[in-house]
C-alpha cells in the first residue's frame, strides 16, 4: 500500500514510518522538511497522489487556547480536503485517552478540535486514542525544572511505549476504516512522580521532584481520568522494560 505519514519526523510519525517500511509498504514522508506545509496546505496535492490511506500524528506547541486549536483545526482541515480531493481511502488520527472530560487542557481542546473535523469528513476514518508514553514523565519535569528542582503533578497513568503506539498505528492503517477504535494502553498503572524518578535514576540525573496540582495538570486530571476505558487494547511493553531499552 502507499501511505502517508503525517508528522513524519517526529516522535510517533518517524516510528510508525519505520515500522511500515518493514512491512513492504510505500510511505510518503508529510512534513516541511519534506516540503509539505500543513497550516496552508502547500504541497499536500502532490504528495497524496495515489495515497490509500494516512496516519495523522502531528503535533503542535502548545500556546494559548485560541491558537492551539486553529493550528490543530487548520492542519486537519487542509489534510482532510486533500485526502478528499485524492481519494484516500482511510484516514488514520492518533488521539489521546480521556481528553473528552477534560476541559482545562489546552492540547487537549486542539485535539478535540481534530477529533471533530476528522468525524465529520466524508473520508471514512479511525481514531486511535492512546494513553501518555513512556517518556511523558521525563518531559513532564523537564518543562518545569529551574536549578535542579522540578514540579510534577502526581498523575495516575496507564503508559504505553512509542513503539507499541507506531505498530497499532501501522496496523489500523492498512485494514478497514473502525471509526472510534479501543482506548490503547501500557500494561501497567503509574505515578507519574515515580516514573519521572525512575528515568532519572536511570539517566545518572539528581532531580528534585515536587508533587504539585498548580502546574498545566490540574485536579481534574486526578483519578482515573487518564486511564482507559473498558475498551482498551493491551500493548505489550511495560514501563521498566522501555526504560531499560532507552538507556
Amino acid at each position: 500500500m502507499r501511505i502517508a505519514v503525517a508528522g513524519a519526523t517526529g516522535n510517533i510519525g518517524s516510528l510508525t514510518v519505520a515500522t511500515l517500511e518493514r512491512a513492504g509498504h510505500e510511505v510518503v514522508r508529510v512534513s516541511r522538511s519534506h516540503g509539505v506545509d500543513l497550516s496552508t496546505g502547500d504541497g499536500l496535492d502532490a504528495a497524496l497522489a495515489g495515497v490509500d490511506a494516512v496516519v495523522d500524528a502531528v503535533n503542535v506547541p502548545s500556546a494559548d487556547r485560541a491558537e492551539t486549536v486553529r493550528l490543530f483545526a487548520a492542519m486537519t482541515a487542509n489534510l482532510l480536503a486533500a485526502e478528499a480531493r485524492a481519494g484516500v481511502r482511510h484516514h488514520v488520527l492518533l488521539s489521546i485517552v480521556g481528553i473528552a472530560d477534560i476541559e482545562g487542557n489546552v492540547h487537549y481542546a486542539g485535539k478535540r478540535e481534530q477529533e471533530r473535523l476528522v468525524a465529520a469528513s466524508p473520508v471514512p476514518w479511525t481514531i486511535v486514542p492512546a494513553t501518555q508514553f513512556h517518556d511523558f514523565a521525563e518531559m513532564v519535569a523537564g518543562w518545569a525544572e529551574r536549578d535542579g528542582v522540578a514540579t510534577i503533578a502526581p498523575l495516575l497513568v496507564q503508559p504505553i511505549a512509542p513503539q507499541d503506539v507506531a505498530d497499532v498505528l501501522a496496523e489500523v492503517a492498512v485494514g478497514e476504516p473502525q471509526g472510534r477504535y479501543p482506548d490503547v494502553a501500557g500494561p501497567e498503572t503509574q505515578d507519574l512522580v515515580d516514573m519521572a524518578r525512575r528515568t532519572h535514576l536511570a539517566r545518572g540525573r539528581d532531580v528534585r521532584l515536587v508533587p504539585t496540582w498548580s502546574g498545566v495538570f490540574g485536579p481534574e486530571m486526578a483519578g482515573n481520568a487518564l486511564l482507559p476505558g473498558e475498551r482498551v487494547r493491551i500493548a505489550p511493553t511495560t514501563f521498566d522494560e522501555w526504560l531499560a531499552k532507552s538507556v
